[in-house]
């Protein structure tokens, strides 16, 4: 057995003006190391973030501590670390990251009777997997069907090969793409899939090539997205590339640079310059702490220690057993990833918007549409007033 790493010992152990209550121990299982450390690093800082509001906050009724432990992205280690956690006395658990993770780990939340909350798992597979399992990431069923339909419908997009991983995530999010994208009209002439761990992907893109489709829909996590994009535009494809939420990391679109540029991608609703006052605090609290800007995933783990901590509120005791009773109280929470209420099925109710890279940034593409529409109609009527100006004055 690999050995698990505490990392956050520190923060579990230091007060920050930790009022009277009743000390409540959380715990986050995340890959912190190995191929989707991408993910659990910047999910971490938003759960110190969160956690350090939380025992700051003096109106707060419990000390809350949190343990870090490291799956490296491993599902069998990720199981191994939640049973360990939950018989050291952990109420409640954030993670689940990938969604390998989170189906390994589901069973062992149901043995010890509590509550496992995914920042960031998104596969329709895990919807109402059981009443234990909670995730503030919006379900793949709303991503693959909103690019299905942005991709036929917005951009009038003929035919879409589909590059996926062999695993349950892209497994999820190709099917709902597909069946969306054909029932507006596209064809998909294939699916393209590969094994995990390839990591030669020249001859799926020598297939692509081959089949030479007006647009490429990538699904897959972050470095293999960018390791494809790279690839395709280096031998030459000028085609639209689509994907998904996975990519939306600020690290690996820098990585990817130049060939990133104008990729489609849907993601749950968070923008860092929003003028929303929650947003901005803690955008600002963040940038404070860390010296740089809060990314989608960071959010989504600041929001599931909140979640939690709230749920915990809603309870007239601390019992383990029953923090379900308090995840199905929430009503309307104000997250700063949107606002936050749980269905029966356990699935958040937010709605994934598209978003383009431009300039190595996330641009949400609809409301960038919508304001340079209103630009040209600005402009549009400005002259028609001048012609009548001087028409008038003629």
């Amino acid at each position: 057995m690999r050995r698990s790493l505490a990392i956050c010992s520190l923060v579990a152990a230091t007060s920050f003006g930790c009022g009277p209550g009743e000390e409540i121990e959380f715990a986050a299982v995340l890959p912190l190391t190995g191929q989707y450390e991408v993910y659990g690093i910047e999910i971490r800082k938003g759960l110190e973030l969160a956690l350090e509001e939380l025992q700051n906050d003096t109106s707060y009724p419990y000390q809350l501590t949190l343990d870090i432990l490291d799956s490296e992205g491993d599902p069998g280690q990720a199981a191994e670390l939640a049973a360990q956690a939950y018989s050291a006395g952990a109420m409640a658990i954030i993670g689940g990251v990938t969604t390998d993770e989170a189906l390994a780990m589901v069973p062992v939340a149901d043995r010890n009777d509590r509550i496992l909350v995914s920042p960031s798992a998104s596969s329709p597979e895990l919807t109402g997997i059981s009443k234990n399992f909670y995730r503030v990431f919006p379900n793949d069923q709303r991503e693959g069907t909103t690019m299905g339909n942005f991709a036929a419908v917005k951009l009038e997009i003929e035919n879409v090969v589909i590059l996926a991983k062999e695993d349950a995530y892209a497994r999820g999010i190709q099917e709902v793409f597909k069946t969306e994208f054909e029932r507006n009209g596209g064809q998909v002439p294939d699916v393209i899939q590969y094994p995990p761990g390839a990591a030669d992907f020249s001859g799926l893109i020598d297939r692509v090539l081959t089949l030479d489709p007006a647009a490429v829909y990538v699904a897959a996590y972050a470095q293999d997205v960018g390791a494809m994009i790279s690839e395709l535009r280096r031998r030459g494809y000028v085609g639209t590339i689509l994907t998904t939420s996975a990519f939306a990391s600020p690290a690996v679109i820098e990585q990817v640079g130049e060939p990133a540029e104008g990729v489609f991608l849907t993601q749950a609703v968070f923008e860092a310059d929003s003028d929303d006052e929650h947003i901005a605090a803690f955008v600002s609290a963040f940038r404070s702490k860390f010296s740089l800007s809060p990314d989608l995933y960071a959010a989504h783990g600041y929001d599931a220690l909140k979640v939690l901590a709230k749920a915990l509120e809603e309870l007239e005791r601390p019992i383990a057993s029953d923090m379900w009773k308090g995840m199905r109280k929430i009503k309307d929470f104000p997250g700063v990833t949107g606002t936050i209420q749980f269905d029966e099925r356990g699935d958040a109710q937010k709605f994934p918007r598209v978003y383009v890279i431009e300039s190595g940034s996330l641009v949400d593409y609809e409301r960038e549409v919508e304001e340079r529409r209103k630009e040209l109609l600005d402009r549009l009527r400005r002259l028609e007033e001048r012609k009548k100006r001087a028409a008038g004055g003629g």
